[in-house]
């Protein structure tokens, strides 16, 4: 079955970095699309960054621009968002997800908290 791991969340400073990873398994990682989400407290889930499976090309919501880097590593079949500049408004559960054979996969999260 698909599973999808997130991991890296924490406490950060405005103006820090921080790296999520994603552990996917269950389904040809290489083949499929992934994508990075959030949700703040109290609003909806946002799509962050996008990856394609074979070639690569990535895709950003327009808050992040600039700030944020998706990759992958079909060889791990994991999947990174490189968050750098990060602010108060950031703070969000982060979630993984991939469409598979008609459905959505989601991890069960994991925090980032931007706090001075």
């Amino acid at each position: 079955q698909v599973q999808l791991v997130e991991s890296g969340g924490g406490l950060v400073q405005p103006g820090g970095s921080l790296r999520l990873s994603c552990a996917a398994s269950g389904f040809p990682f290489n083949l499929y699309p992934m994508k990075w989400y959030r949700q703040a407290p109290g609003k909806e889930r946002e799509r962050v960054a996008a990856i394609s499976g074979l070639t690569g090309a990535t895709d950003y919501a327009e808050s992040v621009k600039g700030r944020f880097t998706i990759s992958r590593d079909n060889v791990k079949n994991a999947v990174y968002l490189q968050m750098n500049m990060l602010q108060p408004e950031d703070t969000a559960v982060y979630y993984c997800n991939t469409y598979y054979k008609l459905m959505d996969y989601w991890g069960k999260g994991t925090l980032v908290t931007v706090s001075s």
